[in-house]
């Protein structure tokens, strides 16, 4: 079951350092939310509090509320590992496991449940999540070479399938095409359109032009200065975004006056 995601009051640091303040959004259920924005003004910082990944970083904290569904995923009882699964990341840089077959990188999320699954289970999951990231007709007849071994796109859509082979409601997706060829983006673009059917999306890019293919809501950051938070300047529907912003900063990065 996709699921809502309604963020409030954020603000991010890192030690000692404010790296965006002030965000308040809330995500649909079963729709692409775009974040679009020049660089460093907190578009992935936003996204990896989504999901309780910024905390790697040590010293990284925030104040402000991040609820899933109406619930709290930063309350003191709330395990992080829990929130990620239900929350799953699809990086900028597809990130195959270098050592491990096509078959075990769909898997290798499973593995940490310490749940018992049976091998036909196992291939049930496996034909699932690689036809759910369309690429069970291109890898089913070499599932046990490695992962490693398909080219950049199908790596990516090898990453699509381990993210959603533990069910997760909502899918995190950091810039997943920036490395990728134009024919390889437009796979990407056509499997989130299929995706949206069964989860909450939500996507960094710095194209504009995927932003407004996409998503169905798009939100604008940017930062005052160099040294200053992030902020969100508007989040609406992407058709306003891009035919009618709400703010002149908006409407200048779109345009292409700055960023």
């Amino acid at each position: 079951m996709a699921k809502r995601i309604d963020v409030a009051d954020l603000d991010i640091y890192y030690g000692s350092f404010k790296a965006v303040e002030n965000v308040t959004l809330a995500v649909e259920p079963r729709s692409v939310t775009a974040f679009i924005g020049p660089s460093g003004c907190g578009k992935s910082s936003v996204l990896r509090t989504l999901n309780r990944l910024h905390e790697v970083i040590p010293g990284a904290y925030i104040t402000g509320k991040v609820l899933l569904d109406g619930e709290d995923i930063y309350s003191a009882d709330v395990d992080p590992v829990n929130v990620r699964r239900t929350i799953g990341m699809v990086f900028q840089r597809p990130n195959p496991f270098p050592t491990m077959t096509i078959r075990e990188n769909v898997t290798a999320g499973l593995t940490l449940d310490g749940a018992r699954r049976s091998k036909a289970e196992l291939e049930q999951v496996v034909e699932k999540s690689l036809r759910g990231a369309n690429l069970w007709d291109e890898v089913k007849d070499r599932l046990d070479r490695p992962g490693a071994g398909l080219s950049g796109g199908q790596q990516q859509r090898l990453c699509i399938a381990r993210a959603i082979a533990v069910e997760p409601q909502v899918l995190l997706m950091d810039e997943p095409c920036s490395a990728l060829d134009p024919i390889s983006t437009l796979a990407i673009e056509d499997l989130i359109e299929q995706l949206k059917l069964n989860f909450t999306i939500v996507i960094v890019t710095h194209n504009m032009q995927q932003a407004a293919r996409v998503s169905e809501t798009t939100a604008f950051f940017n930062l005052p200065a160099i040294g200053q938070p992030g902020r969100l300047v508007e989040i609406a529907p992407t058709e306003q975004i891009f035919s009618n912003p709400g703010e002149q900063a908006t409407e200048d990065y779109i345009s292409g006056r700055f960023g």
